[in-house]
């Protein structure tokens, strides 16, 4: 994948806007953004490997609460004093709340086959409260343009466009 682009979406739910940017080639895909709330401001960065896996991931909230998570790339996570987090093992991908841009980690990194499900644990954070945790998600392409997301109880069909990024939400996410 060959990615250097801009994207602006706002959140429905929480009232939101962020501007983020992804430069990806051969060597590696970067990703930066801001997120501007009603009561709230963060900044995270990703950096994934040239397989598609999380290497980095960085978020620093505006009242100067940060949370830095390292992997090795095969699910073994650490923070940011090289202490392990064994509650994390095995998750390649990250879910960042509040942003639709996670949700191409996984479409990125995989091959599909319309009507056909997979699995992903994945690092969930909810950047509004620094709440880390371990999550199953399952996604399962649709068609070219949408995907059908689920975790517990909850489920949702996001239109994506021609590089995998997140269109539409519904209900919580729109691309301006």
């Amino acid at each position: 994948m060959s990615l250097n682009q801009s994207f602006r979406w706002r959140g429905l739910d929480l009232a939101t806007i962020e501007h983020c940017h992804v430069i990806a080639n051969d060597r590696d895909t970067r990703i930066r953004s801001t997120i501007i709330g009603p009561d709230f401001g963060l900044f995270y960065r990703i950096k994934l490997d040239e397989s598609g896996h999380t290497r980095t991931l960085k978020i620093e909230r505006s009242d100067g609460k940060a949370l830095e998570l390292f992997c090795d790339g095969q699910g073994g996570w650490s923070d940011d004093r090289a202490e392990p987090i064994p509650a994390l093992k095995g998750c390649v991908d990250v879910d960042i709340w509040p942003t639709p841009m996670t949700n191409s980690l996984p479409i990125w990194r995989s091959d599909w086959a319309v009507g056909k499900a997979q699995n992903f644990a994945i690092v969930w954070i909810d950047a509004t409260t620094m709440e880390i945790r371990r999550d199953e998600q399952i996604y399962t392409k649709i068609n070219a343009d949408h995907f059908r997301f689920q975790s517990g109880g909850f489920e949702a069909v996001v239109a994506i466009d021609g590089d995998g990024v997140v269109i539409d939400y519904p209900g919580y996410f729109k691309r301006e």
